[in-house]
């Protein structure tokens, strides 16, 4: 009896150990798993909290697209284009308690320069002039087109010059023949003013003489004219001690009244209007049903010049004094230089070179 029990306790005790040994096998065959689970998830919230918090957000960067060229390999030209605005940060939009999605950057629209040029075929120092309003053209914010037109010539001066202003340009030529330089440069406007026609160009036209001299911050000015604008402007003679104020005066930027050179009873018989005191929207040429006058008005007009200006004069109200603050500010000046007194040596000044800009 006692040898049997023994035997029966002693495969009571093998059965225990056996599945003690199975418990502890399982168990520590299940959590063998368990650290490594539980380091990959915190590391990997861990890494997720920490790339979330100190990795650089990204900038949404803005690009400018170019038109293609149209059928007469000239570039097509848009009313307004946008400039490029830099994104702010997410640091600073925190520091100045901006929620995330408000105030996000904007393309600032700009007008585009119609710049139109007449270069006179008797004047021998008109590629110096040329040379020196590229140059102020060039400081000019874009966009901004530049319409040369000359008379025909055996000359390739002034294609040379334009070619290197790194100006956006359309050089013109005029196949009539003119005694009179008034008629001339008439002519060549008007010739100019056709081609934005025909090609339904949209901006604000500007008529700059050779010898104008600017303040850059004029450019800036005339971009917000939404019809016609108008200013004063000094005139200066290289051998007269004198100065000739043209054009109008103002209250702020109404029109009140315009410089007369003659001040006496005599009438005077010129428009007020000086060729370069005054800029318009050019879809007054190729649209004027926009503006309430029929297309037919302006078909039966010869003189596209004449034709703008007496638009203009019809009603005032629809000018408007530049500077907006103050109109009797000078920023035009037209320096009238005789021909012939600029000296030979200075015409040959080095020429433009776009790669120094």
């Amino acid at each position: 009896m006692g040898s049997s029990e023994r035997s029966k306790k002693r495969v009571q005790l093998w059965k225990k150990a056996v599945v003690q040994f199975s418990l502890c096998f399982v168990m520590g065959f299940f959590m063998g798993f368990a650290p490594g689970g539980k380091a990959s998830f915190f590391s990997s919230n861990a890494a997720a909290l920490n790339q979330s918090q100190f990795s650089p957000q990204p900038v949404e960067m803005l690009h400018l697209s170019m038109t293609p060229n149209d059928g007469n390999g000239n570039r097509t030209l848009m009313a307004e284009t946008p400039v490029e605005v830099p994104a702010r940060s997410r640091e600073v939009e925190t520091a100045e308690g901006l929620q995330e999605g408000e105030d996000e950057p904007k393309l600032v629209p700009r007008r585009l320069l119609i710049i139109v040029t007449p270069a006179g075929s008797e004047d021998p120092s008109r590629g110096v002039l040329l040379r020196r309003l590229a140059y102020t053209l060039r400081l000019v914010p874009p966009p901004l087109l530049w319409i040369v037109v000359e008379a025909q010539t055996d000359s390739s001066e002034v294609s040379e010059i334009l070619r290197k202003t790194g100006i956006m340009y359309r050089h013109l030529v005029s196949k009539e023949n003119f005694t009179e330089p008034a008629a001339e440069m008439d002519h060549q406007r008007n010739l100019a003013l056709s081609h934005i026609e025909h090609h339904k160009l949209s901006g604000i036209v500007h008529f700059a003489a050779l010898s104008n001299v600017y303040d850059l911050g004029f450019f800036d000015e005339i971009r917000d004219i939404e019809v016609f604008g108008t200013w004063p402007m000094a005139s200066l003679s290289a051998n007269r001690n004198k100065v000739i104020m043209e054009g109008p005066v103002c209250d702020s930027s109404q029109v009140i009244g315009w410089h007369l050179k003659k001040m006496n009873n005599e009438t005077e018989t010129r428009s007020p209007l000086h060729i370069s005191s005054f800029s318009f929207n050019s879809s007054i040429l190729w649209d004027p049903e926009r503006w309430g006058r029929p297309s037919s008005v302006q078909d039966n007009s010869q003189n596209s010049i004449k034709f703008v200006k007496e638009v203009a004069l019809e009603d005032e109200s629809k000018l408007k004094g530049i500077p907006q603050e103050d109109c009797s500010r000078i920023m035009l000046w037209n320096l009238h230089i005789p021909v012939g007194t600029i000296p030979r040596y200075h015409q040959r000044l080095t020429p433009l070179d776009d790669s120094r800009r």
